[in-house]
């Protein structure tokens, strides 16, 4: 699955992906796209949910994309001045005239995920999901389990922290995560030993912490999809290796122990952020099963 949005660039991604599938037989690439975000004039950022807006960012998406249909459209965030229902009315009828084969929601709260539901079924929501961001292991996976719907964990290497590569003096003042309080340096020094706990379990299995941190999101069921972000052809390749790394239930006791919520220094993003994003939610220690997955 080839996941884009039309705020990445913005647009420029959408035509990239466009050009790299063109002499791929459509029906061997899936596609996902996102509307619904979008930079004002001032640049900062907004959200628009209008079925106006749904209708003209779908038709824009397929053309940038070159292609006839979208295979998963997700709204990107919910826009609060317009009711859910009526964004997913007109995706509904985008599905109906063939134009998206499957509706998404992203970074969405229980109570919109039931109400987006209900009007048509989801296919699939998409938040953050990782061993160092575990929040909706409350609410939101018990609810998607519930209802059925699949599971795409973006950042699943915590934005690359995970994989213990990552520097302090590797973020540069273009670098967004720069802003982020859990890669700020009091808690980047605190984070990293959760990434040297990972490492040390990583090597004796002979994956990388990169690898295991994939794996672990991998082993939480078969209706999680995780999306990790890659720059080059080599961290493709290491991804792809997690899928080689077994994990026994003990490992994954473990992994929950080292990953404990309450280990986690500085929140995922900063506060004017969150509250930009619809994302802040209270952080607690979550309750795993006998094989440390996340249970209800």
């Amino acid at each position: 699955m080839l996941d884009t949005s039309d705020i990445y660039g913005p647009f420029t991604n959408e035509e990239l992906v466009g050009k790299a599938i063109a002499t791929i037989p459509r029906e061997k690439v899936t596609l996902a796209t996102k509307f619904a975000l979008y930079y004002k004039e001032d640049g900062s950022m907004a959200v628009d949910g209008s079925r106006k807006h749904v209708r003209e960012a779908c038709e824009a998406s397929l053309k940038r994309l070159g292609v006839d249909y979208i295979d998963l459209y997700y709204m990107h965030r919910k826009d609060p001045g317009v009711p859910i229902e009526d964004t997913m009315a007109e995706l509904k009828l985008l599905v109906d005239e063939g134009k998206i084969k499957y509706i998404g929601v992203s970074e969405t709260s229980p109570e919109d995920i039931r109400r987006a539901h209900a009007v048509h079924p989801l296919s699939a929501v998409q938040l953050e999901w990782s061993l160092w961001t575990r929040e909706s292991e409350e609410d939101i996976i018990p609810l998607c389990r519930e209802l059925g719907i699949g599971i795409v964990a973006y950042s699943p290497l915590g934005r690359g922290f995970l994989t213990g590569q990552l520097k302090p003096e590797d973020l540069d003042s273009k670098d967004s995560r720069k802003s982020f309080p859990r890669f700020q340096e009091a808690a980047f020094e605190q984070n990293m030993k959760l990434v040297e706990a990972v490492k040390k379990l990583a090597n004796s299995k002979d994956a990388t912490a990169g690898q295991l941190a994939l794996a672990w999101v991998l082993a939480q069921g078969d209706d999680v999809v995780p999306i990790p972000g890659t720059k080059r052809v080599k961290y493709l390749e290491e991804n792809l290796g997690a899928l080689d790394v077994t994990l026994t239930a003990e490992d994954l006791a473990e992994l929950a122990r080292i990953a404990d919520p309450s280990n986690v220094t500085g929140a995922r993003y900063n506060e004017a952020a969150m509250k930009a994003n619809g994302l802040l939610q209270k952080v607690s220690v979550q309750r795993t099963d006998s094989k440390g997955r996340a249970q209800a």
